[in-house]
């Protein structure tokens, strides 16, 4: 489990070197369509002040997107109790708690550290789990807080936000401004790699590997020893649907299981795998318990 912790941080600055990467390409192919390259490390020095504030701002926006409402343990004292008593069993201070409004069967955890984490979990799936299904659910998020999966998260959720703005800021002045023939080499190069910019952000979060669900499904398993409560979640969420009503794709990698349409591009590139091999490998555990 510390191998995988560690494996996340290397992660996280493997993340940074590509973004930056891709970042400076776009930035000289900015300067060389103006004739300017000195606008390099302006762009760049832009886009890092940019990342750092939504990697540490991006936490309560992921909330606010999803419609997250923050509650106190007079609120769902069961709720409340079982991450309460999970974070003590995991040693990590206990998350904040929210709640989201909405009748599909879904959760997420956000936060750059363990210490300023927090949960999230529809009333749907709050009101149709068991105490030993919901208890289930909690420890896999918590296992994500707990194996630093959020930061890796939280850095995805920050590039994506980056790579939107620069895209569109490049499409807009290469509509509206006059190009001359000497410059449509750059203009075609420059619309191509501000059309492929969502598509690489797409990229970024199918990077946020299927076999983080696999890790957090185990490590919930092992903390709650009973595999069994989390395997019968997945089954009645797969009954249900998970489908969340608000489709955000730049938050879909952090949920417990695909909030979006299967007809959607993001749908069809989903983070998360199947719902019926997790089942599988979940009761599998349980065997060897």
């Amino acid at each position: 489990m510390y191998s995988e912790i560690t494996a996340n941080k290397r992660k996280t600055f493997f993340m940074f070197i590509v973004f930056f990467v891709f970042i400076a390409g776009l930035s000289w192919l900015f300067g060389a369509y103006f004739g300017n390259e000195s606008l390099v490390p302006y762009v760049m020095a832009g886009a890092l002040v940019y990342a750092v504030i939504s990697y540490y701002s991006s936490s309560k926006i992921a909330l606010a997107m999803n419609g997250a409402q923050q509650i106190s343990k007079k609120d769902s004292p069961r709720l409340y109790r079982t991450v309460e008593n999970l974070a003590i069993t995991e040693g990590i201070p206990t998350p904040k708690i929210y709640l989201i409004d909405d009748s599909a069967m879904n959760a997420f955890a956000t936060g750059h550290t363990p210490a300023t984490a927090s949960v999230a979990i529809t009333t749907g799936l709050l009101e149709q789990l068991n105490d030993h299904e919901l208890e289930g659910v909690m420890a896999h998020e918590l296992g994500h807080i707990k194996n630093y999966d959020i930061r890796v998260s939280m850095v995805a959720f920050a590039l994506v936000a980056v790579v939107g703005i620069l895209s569109d800021i490049m499409l807009r002045w290469f509509w509206f401004r006059d190009n001359d023939e000497d410059n449509q080499a750059f203009v075609v190069l420059g619309l191509i790699a501000a059309i492929l910019a969502p598509i690489v952000a797409l990229m970024i979060q199918l990077a946020i590997s299927r076999k983080r669900e696999y890790l957090a499904d185990a490590s919930g398993a092992l903390t709650t020893r009973y595999p069994q409560g989390l395997a019968s979640a997945l089954e009645k969420i797969q009954k249900h649907s998970s489908i969340m009503s608000k489709q955000n794709p730049s938050t879909a990698h952090l949920f417990f299981a695909n909030p979006l349409k299967k007809g959607s591009v993001s749908g069809l590139f989903s983070t998360h795998p199947p719902i019926a091999d997790r089942i599988k490998r979940l009761k599998n555990m349980g065997d060897h318990l």
